[in-house]
């Protein structure tokens, strides 16, 4: 019963995932300090309020504190612009740079460099448009 959940578990995968988990989460610990602890304050020096302390009082006594969701989003977008820069930006660069350098034989479509005028597999001949 429990050597299913057990291997399910020790996949590689699941392992993999669970520490990109732990790492995000220490990341955005640090993203959400940094904009609590040095933005807002930096901020405060050229006239923004500190977002932390912005609230709106209704009158039945809740408080709405809008700075605080204010200063989550910006810690969203400083971790969506980190993601982006460092991890969709250069995979899309690999992605891009990785050049078609095969085609598929005309006769058994087997992959064959683009240069290639006869197939090594068939011995068929490839043309000048292969």
């Amino acid at each position: 019963m429990f050597s299913g959940f057990r291997d399910f578990v020790m996949r590689g995968n699941v392992i993999d995932l669970a520490v990109a988990l732990v790492l995000a989460l220490a990341f955005a610990g640090v993203v959400t300090s940094f904009v609590a602890d040095i933005l807002t304050p930096l901020l405060g020096l050229i006239g923004v309020p500190d977002f932390s302390e912005v609230a709106t009082v209704l009158p039945s006594g809740a408080t709405i504190n809008w700075g605080l969701f204010l200063n989550a989003l910006i810690a969203f977008l400083i971790v969506a612009l980190v993601i982006y820069f460092l991890v969709v930006v250069p995979m899309n660069r690999l992605k891009d740079s990785a050049a078609v350098d095969t085609k598929a034989c005309t006769e058994c479509t087997s992959d064959i460099p683009l240069g290639a005028k006869r197939c090594p597999m068939c011995t068929a001949p490839q043309g000048a448009t292969g």
